[in-house]
């Protein structure tokens, strides 16, 4: 009898430590295919962008690459949510030190900026280049990086998305 309990236990604990690495694989799996709120933050992504704006983004940046952490990174478009988000000003957050490591951010500061009153710029020591998207509050709602973009891809992205009351 003591052998049957014995094998019993080794059964059971052999079924609960498969579930266990099924779960754990699942888990891993899961985080595979949606990253955490700082991994896509730090992929340039803060998860509050619209699914449907990786399409318009995919139109501009030609990297698959970041066309699909957008696409990992991005909320559902639910149906009642017909418009898209749009915000009324934003900061361009960026560090001194490191804007000789950004010239399109550099070309955008000098040459562009001026026609986005509604965008301010903001030094930040140590900070990557980022939009931090306000609210008619002028609360920070979102926070985009911008590192690898473009010029082209900046202006367009606050004429869409960018829209002062």
């Amino acid at each position: 009898m003591m052998n049957w309990k014995l094998w019993m236990m080794v059964v059971v604990m052999v079924m609960v430590m498969g579930k266990t690495m099924m779960i754990v694989g699942d888990v891993i799996g899961e985080a595979e295919h949606h990253p955490s709120p700082k991994q896509c933050e730090n992929l340039g992504f803060t998860g509050l962008a619209l699914c449907s704006d990786c399409n318009t983004f995919a139109e501009y940046v030609k990297d698959p690459e970041l066309v699909a952490d957008c696409r990992r990174c991005c909320t559902e478009d639910s149906d009642d949510s017909m418009s898209k988000v749009t915000y009324s000003g934003a900061l361009l957050e960026v560090c001194m030190r490191k804007l000789v490591f950004y010239p399109e951010i550099v070309g955008f500061i000098e040459e562009e900026k001026d026609k986005f009153p509604f965008v301010k710029v903001q030094y930040a020591f140590n900070s990557p280049p980022k939009l931090l998207m306000l609210d008619e509050g002028g609360e920070h709602k979102e926070t985009i990086r911008i590192d690898n973009w473009k010029r082209e891809h900046i202006l367009q992205f606050l004429r869409e998305k960018v829209k002062p009351n």
